[in-house]
């Protein structure tokens, strides 16, 4: 598969090793603020995503 613009090629198995380990950071997170906060893991993820967004703003010194 070609990646980016230079034509960088990762075979089928690479993608899913990378796709499986960010997927599973993804779960691993959301799983952890459902417990920090007692909530289901639908607003867990609203909130991890709420918090990646606050992070960007301070980031680009916007808030």
């Amino acid at each position: 598969m070609v990646q980016n613009i230079m034509r960088y090629c990762w075979s089928f198995d690479e993608v899913y090793q990378k796709l499986d380990e960010r997927m599973t950071m993804a779960y691993q997170g959301v799983l952890a603020a459902s417990k920090k906060y007692n909530i289901n893991m639908r607003q867990a993820a609203y909130t991890v995503a709420v918090a990646r967004v606050v992070d960007a703003m301070k980031t680009r010194g916007w808030v």
